[in-house]
């Protein structure tokens, strides 16, 4: 799997105006359930968990995310697969801080730690790798940090845009910026849901596709289709990751309250 398995999902635009900055993101935990929506290759089954928080710490977001993964092959198979990602991201979107530990079968595969830094909003930047070893990689201009990424998409799709293009770093891999592409396929009004602290929101779906900037493919590395509350919280999700999509559920939900 070339891509760790986050939510970011994070995760996810173009270098939008101050506009993006009026999305008001909510603080809160959320648990998602993991299980196989359906494959093209060897997998036959896939189940797990993901916890996703993010936390107010009146300058800036703290995000973490841990995911784990059983999957099971033709052979009947299982392998295990893990990651921990951990962002520091200030609210003017203009410096983060990152580290990201992936493992199959206990054992790391992948793992990632530096800080990044941009010129100024819709500028260009830099990312300094101490993990896995001592980088630092050019940021183009344009480029997002998660946080900011997902409070661009949200605007776009008030916005009523369509299809969005961004470099993104997230710091998942050690590559430096990725290319992004989303499409938006609707704002939706306010509609009945099990959670109350969505009921009242406005959401829009999308669909985001990640590239391997270096090489400059026109295959996606990955994809994840999601359902964004105007907060910022995500359900919904499908992550396709080629040989076998993920369909992570909303199971537990804790809206924090504001602190800052």
């Amino acid at each position: 799997m070339r891509r760790p398995l986050w939510l970011a999902i994070l995760l996810l635009l173009a270098a939008l105006p101050a506009s993006a900055g009026a999305v008001e993101m909510a603080a809160h935990r959320a648990v998602y359930r993991l299980a196989l929506a359906s494959a093209r290759g060897e997998v036959t089954g896939a189940s797990g968990m993901m916890a996703y928080e993010m936390v107010d710490a009146c300058d800036g977001w703290a995000v973490r995310q841990r995911l784990r993964l059983n999957v099971t092959n033709r052979d009947s198979q299982d392998i295990e697969m893990g990651s921990d990602y951990a962002t520091f991201e200030t609210k003017d979107g203009l410096t983060m801080r990152f580290n990201m530990r992936q493992t199959t079968e206990q054992a790391v595969s992948l793992e990632t730690e530096g800080e990044a830094s941009l010129q100024r909003p819709g500028g260009a930047g830099e990312a300094h790798y101490t993990k896995p070893r001592e980088a630092t990689k050019q940021l183009p201009t344009g480029t997002l940090f998660p946080t900011t990424h997902t409070e661009a998409i949200i605007a776009a799709a008030r916005a009523g845009k369509k299809i969005i293009t961004v470099p993104l770093l997230d710091g998942t891999v050690a590559s430096g910026a990725q290319d992004t592409s989303v499409a938006i396929f609707s704002w939706d009004a306010p509609q009945p849901h099990r959670y109350p602290e969505l009921a009242a929101l406005a959401s829009t779906r999308v669909r985001i596709a990640f590239f391997d900037r270096e090489s400059g493919a026109a295959t996606p590395d990955y994809e994840i289709s999601m359902r964004y509350w105007e907060n910022g919280i995500a359900d919904e999700m499908l992550m396709d990751f080629g040989d076998f999509v993920v369909r992570a559920t909303l199971a537990e939900l804790v809206v924090l309250p504001k602190s800052c």
